[in-house]
């Protein structure tokens, strides 16, 4: 039975397709033997457990420690009562232990202790009874809140000094944050702000994703095992998809193999790809909902909102653009600025915006396409064009963010549009000052760039918007497209006055449609 691609849980090496992971963990085993304290963070679902586990589980199989990881997750029931918390911690770990380690180098019975240092004195006992040095990884640190963490913090620090004859040799902490970003709800302040209480780290790291190599790797060993190989544009697609997410590799992987492709005599190609995107876009798994559901938050909105409009925001706060960037929501793209951190999310992020609108759409026909099924650009825009005038002020009140309620809106049209039998994809970011959307129906493709005529805005749009279509463009490989403005400044008309189109050349020559809205 061939291994799986697998999307709940750590990989287990004998059942799934997985990464040896020191490849992604560069320098721990050089922390580990400096007997140090660290802190490992990253965004959920990049493979945390899985490698610490592995690990763990190599580093006691070569003799020289006795390695687990344990989790503090079942704590956070527990925020206002330190004890009680302390207790399920405890409990967790004796089930941990008593799976991952040989019977020698499981921890004795928990000694009795007061509240607030009962962690602390299960450590010190542990190490001292294991015949080996002890390394331990406590995963899911960050689950816990308040008082109960920085009981648990303070502990560790206060045992610190007593390794590793007395408290564990080297140990790590394990979660979504950095220590300095935990939170807590003492000192007038939400979060520790600084590694206190525990100024015992040496090193703060952070799991990558994966690397278009090793995308390829996960891939080859479904080759390996099943003969069925990935084309190079099937890897490559995957990967520009998913920017080597782990999640999302092996889970667009999963619907390749399971389902767009379970044909084993074939290979997998860029357009197997491209379905199993749109299929795994639409099942909105546990992960792609979890991250869909940020978006209520105000500190998120506040960084993703000026994506989708363009805009560069009002200052924001530093503890905010690490949290985004912790969860792998958006990551500092290398033209400076944030984006979203790969195309799925983009897309997830616009569906789950674009409920409310989509589910307000009147009824539209197709009057777009021509006998044989084709997309006629000059009939779609005169569809729009009705549409907007008749139904745009109205659909605008449903947005769930007014800032780009015009944009929610064009781009539901072009959902029903591409329902038909095909796909919009969009590129936006902070500051890039317009929004990019590809619309493409069977061999038929549209640019479009959106851009919006505020209020307090000095200068005319029209002329920059060329300028940045005319590289959109270009980089597309099309000739033409639509150049959407919406005036939203005040004073602007009524939207019937202003809705109408124009022609423009751009700098190269490309002959462009305005459409103002």
């Amino acid at each position: 039975m061939p291994r799986t691609f697998n999307t709940a849980g750590p990989c287990r090496p004998e059942i799934h397709y997985m990464l040896p992971p020191e490849r992604r963990l560069p320098g721990v085993r050089a922390l580990i033997d400096q007997q140090a304290y660290f802190v490992l963070h990253a965004p959920r679902q990049v493979g945390k457990t899985t490698s610490l586990l592995t690990l763990g589980k190599q580093l006691t199989a070569e003799g020289r420690f006795a390695a687990v990881m344990v989790s503090m997750e079942m704590g956070a029931a527990f925020p206002d009562d330190i004890g009680a918390a302390e207790g399920a911690i405890l409990e967790g770990w004796r089930d941990r232990t008593q799976a991952w380690l040989p019977p020698d180098l499981q921890p004795p019975p928990w000694p009795e202790a007061p509240a607030g240092s009962r962690i602390g004195a299960a450590l010190k006992q542990w190490a001292v009874a294991c015949p080996r040095p002890l390394v331990v990884f406590l995963d899911e640190i960050d689950a816990l809140r308040d008082q109960v963490l920085v009981s648990v913090l303070r502990q560790l620090r206060n045992g610190h000094a007593n390794r590793p004859g007395g408290f564990p040799w080297s140990l790590a902490l394990v979660g979504l944050r950095d220590v300095r970003d935990y939170k807590v709800a003492s000192g007038g302040s939400d979060h520790l702000g600084t590694s206190s209480p525990f100024n015992i780290k040496v090193e703060s790291i952070t799991l990558r994703d994966f690397d278009r190599d090793e995308v390829a790797s996960l891939y080859a060993q479904h080759t390996d095992e099943t003969g069925q190989d990935f084309e190079v544009a099937a890897v490559d697609r995957a990967f520009a998809l998913t920017q080597g997410q782990p999640w999302l590799v092996n889970a667009l992987a999963r619907q390749l193999v399971e389902v767009v492709a379970p044909d084993r005599s074939r290979p997998v190609t860029a357009a197997d790809v491209e379905r199993a995107k749109g299929i795994l876009i639409e099942r909105q798994d546990t992960h792609l909902d979890s991250l869909a559901e940020r978006l209520h938050e105000p500190r998120i909105r506040a960084i993703v909102e000026p994506m989708l409009a363009g805009t560069t925001p009002d200052r924001l706060p530093e503890d905010d653009v690490r949290f985004a960037i912790d969860l792998g929501l958006v990551r500092q793209s290398t033209a400076g600025g944030l984006e979203v951190a790969n195309p799925i999310y983009r897309e997830v992020i616009v569906r789950h915006l674009l409920v409310s609108t989509r589910a307000s759409l009147p009824q539209i026909q197709p009057t777009w396409l021509d006998a044989k099924g084709r997309l006629v650009p000059k009939k779609l825009l005169t569809a729009f064009l009705s549409f907007w005038k008749q139904h745009g002020e109205v659909l605008q009140g449903t947005a769930t963010w007014q800032e780009v309620a015009a944009h929610l809106v064009l781009m539901a049209f072009l959902h029903r549009v591409a329902n038909g039998g095909g796909s919009v994809e969009r590129e936006y970011a902070i500051g890039r000052g317009r929004m990019d959307l590809r619309l493409t129906y069977g061999a038929d493709t549209l640019a479009i760039e959106v851009k919006t005529w505020r209020t307090g805005d000095k200068k005319n749009p029209v002329a920059q918007g060329l300028k940045q279509f005319d590289e959109y463009l270009e980089g597309t490989g099309l000739d033409t497209g639509w150049l959407v403005i919406f005036d939203q400044r005040a004073g602007a008309g009524s939207l019937a006055k202003r809705t109408r189109t124009e022609t423009a050349v751009t700098g190269s020559g490309r002959k462009v449609t305005v459409v103002w809205g």
